[in-house]
């Protein structure tokens, strides 16, 4: 029999069994919802990387996401062929490349953060007060531990 944490206290392994279950629910429900195609979660890391008017070297997305350089190459040549990135030669420099988001890639990310966000409010307003202050207290914390989990992959 294992022995369970306190109520006050944080279960690390129950935390990490619920998040990656949340993302897929909520990601093929906006998916759904939106009629979005599927794109693979490497592929969104990128876009997500290179929000509206964000241009990136290949080279700095690597290190940003803390994938390889060859890695981010076939993704971006993937992603270039489904019309979700451009690359373009870099100003004063044209043996570099710079890469954007196109306005289709853009355009699916709003309007899956759209119906992620009216999909979220609608649960959350199924729950009762007391899980609403919760999670309501809970997003800045999720957010620090995203960024510790940032540094410490990096």
């Amino acid at each position: 029999m294992s022995e369970r944490a306190p109520m006050d206290e944080l279960d690390p392994a129950r935390l990490a069994a619920v998040i990656s279950p949340l993302r897929r629910t909520l990601l093929g429900a906006a998916r759904a919802a939106e009629h979005l195609p599927e794109i693979p979660d490497a592929q969104i890391e990128i876009l997500r990387a290179l929000p509206r008017g964000v241009v990136s070297a290949p080279g700095e997305l690597a290190r940003r996401l803390g994938l390889g350089r060859s890695t981010v190459s076939n993704l971006l040549t993937v992603m270039e062929t489904s019309g979700l990135i451009e690359r373009r030669p870099a100003p004063g420099d044209r043996r570099h490349v710079e890469v954007l988001a196109t306005a289709t890639a853009l355009d699916l990310f709003d309007r899956f953060d759209l119906a992620s966000g009216v999909l979220v409010a609608r649960a959350v307003a199924a729950l009762d007060i007391e899980d609403r202050a919760a999670l309501a207290a809970a997003v800045p914390a999720l957010e620090r531990l995203r960024e510790a989990l940032q540094k410490e992959d990096a």
